[in-house]
């Protein structure tokens, strides 16, 4: 799994996590409940995806 970095994660019970595409840079969400979980592009306020270059990062 070197294509996707998670950057961030809170929780136990209920997680959140936030992964990135290192190729693309695209964020994701991730949330999980128990055996429930979904995964989503993260979205600006224009509905565009939430994108992390790679240059600061270290992705």
């Amino acid at each position: 799994m070197d294509r996707f970095k998670r950057v961030y994660r809170q929780g136990v019970i209920e997680i959140l996590e936030v992964w990135v595409d290192t190729e693309t840079g695209v964020n994701y969400l991730f949330s999980a409940n128990g055996y429930a979980g979904g995964l989503t592009a993260l979205l600006d306020k224009d509905g565009k995806p939430v994108v992390t270059y790679n240059d600061k990062e270290g992705l």
